[in-house]
């Protein structure tokens, strides 16, 4: 029990030493206490009875909204037998920031942080037909939606998440009429919130998520579980299909980034299979890059990395020349982490704030052992036994990139290319470490998968920064 066990462990060991060196007999017995409980069983301040945790050693007390904390009374404190504590009934806290109680009993102690918790409610996320992303303004208490000119407005469906325990009404999933703003109140005990939420009708979107499917729920499940994401946390973001922009039924003229995350069970190695398996994205090819020569940025991913030939991004018209991958029910599982390296970008936007491997700064980890991935890879192989280029200077200036990423080969995985006159700027991720959904496996305690969606985050907004 922390470092006064510690202490107590090397006393022991001592006195064990001594006895063996000077000799001792069945009377000689240690003095220490190390049999006594520690624990809290009950404890309240001013009435408030707090919620005991004791494998984290906290203690936190929930309270109404608004209740001032900076002197609250010790009310009943409870203890297993025998145990002192630091603090007794009737003494004052100031609990406007963290208290520290400590247990002792004979020579063992144990230590709680003592929290409030004042009941909240708050509407966290808000998106009308799983398609479109409300921007929710805490301090106005306004929710601002944009949808499309073709959506009915008379009859949208929320789906909405709040803070623990709150209840909100109108319900998550009850349809509603849009036609003018509508209240939504949040209540969780004493707290009570009302936001407004006001639609926009327009047909101009500022961050949008392409895909070859005609709708978000046909896309497979690679491709939804990015899009999921980039509806969730990129404001005024639609999903809009490439048969859509080919027939000029979208207005993208406020479109600042454009997303395209491409997924093939087995890979794709070349640009005639790119081709057999995007054509929606072919035909549509004349409309996006007149988008790209305007100034729209775009982030492509995985196979989509082939993409920005026909934007016009390249100066050789070449397709990532190293390519593979597997299926995603049957993906190998990993036995270690999986990472890519940056040696050299380590400072580059994209790469910051991402959970690093303790002395790895050149390393890039996005998932750890026990992932299921597909290992779909687009990377660029660079070297004078093939592939067309001899050195890194020689891809550089022939093809037109900028390498900001390597595999452990020395192959390039993450690669941009920068904006140029009125061109839009392309971010452009091909590792196969770059990975969104993992099948029949929970990533949740997964400590390297959010970096997938930290760089993600860093990408759209270097691009549109």
């Amino acid at each position: 029990m922390k470092s006064r066990i510690n202490k107590i462990y090397s006393l022991l060991c001592t006195f064990v030493l001594l006895m063996a060196a000077t000799g001792c007999n069945d009377d000689n017995r240690s003095d220490l206490q190390l049999d006594g409980d520690t624990w809290i069983t009950s404890f309240s301040v001013d009435g408030y009875e707090g919620e005991i945790d004791n494998s984290s050693q906290t203690i936190t007390v929930p309270l109404p909204e608004t209740y001032d904390t900076d002197a609250m009374t010790i009310t009943s404190l409870a203890m297993s037998e025998g145990a002192e504590a630091n603090v007794a009934q009737g003494d004052v806290l100031n609990l406007s920031v963290a208290q520290m109680i400590t247990v002792t009993n004979g020579d063992v102690y144990f230590e709680y942080t003592v929290n409030v918790k004042h009941d909240e409610a708050k509407i966290l996320t808000f998106r009308l037909n799983n398609s479109y992303i409300g921007v929710i303004d805490q301090t106005a208490r306004t929710i601002t939606v944009r949808v499309p000119s073709n959506v009915d407005v008379t009859s949208l469906t929320p789906t909405i998440t709040t803070s623990d325990g709150a209840t909100v009404t109108p319900a998550s999933g009850q349809a509603v009429d849009f036609t003018e703003p509508v209240d939504f109140t949040v209540v969780y005990n004493t707290a009570s919130t009302t936001y407004t939420v006001t639609v926009i009708v327009s047909d101009a979107c500022e961050a949008a998520y392409v895909g070859l499917a005609s709708s978000f729920d046909e896309l497979n499940a690679e491709e939804q579980a990015a899009a999921t994401w980039m509806l969730n946390n990129i404001p005024n973001s639609q999903y809009i299909s490439f048969a859509e922009i080919a027939a000029g039924s979208v207005d993208l003229s406020e479109c600042q980034i454009i997303w395209w995350h491409l997924h093939i069970d087995n890979g794709i190695d070349s640009m005639d299979k790119f081709n057999n398996a995007a054509p929606d994205a072919v035909s549509a090819a004349s409309e996006m890059k007149e988008l790209y020569e305007n100034g729209t940025n775009f982030l492509l991913t995985r196979y989509a990395t082939y993409y920005a030939v026909y934007l016009g991004a390249t100066n050789d018209d070449c397709v990532p020349n190293n390519c593979w991958g597997q299926v995603e029910e049957t993906g190998e599982i990993t036995t270690g982490a999986w990472s890519f390296y940056i040696d050299g970008h380590e400072d580059h936007a994209i790469y910051q704030n991402l959970v690093m491997n303790s002395g790895e700064t050149n390393a890039v980890y996005t998932c750890d052992t026990g992932y299921r991935i597909t290992n779909s890879t687009a990377q660029w192989h660079i070297g004078t036994d093939w592939g067309n280029y001899a050195d890194y200077d020689t891809w550089r200036t022939n093809h037109g990139g900028t390498d900001l990423g390597y595999g452990g080969d020395g192959a390039i995985v993450v690669w941009e290319y920068p904006t140029d006159g009125t061109n839009g700027g392309i971010v452009c991720i091909g590792s196969g470490c770059y990975d969104w959904y993992s099948y029949d496996v929970d990533t949740s305690s997964d400590q390297y998968h959010g970096n997938v969606a930290t760089m993600t985050e860093n990408a759209i907004n270097y691009l549109t920064e």
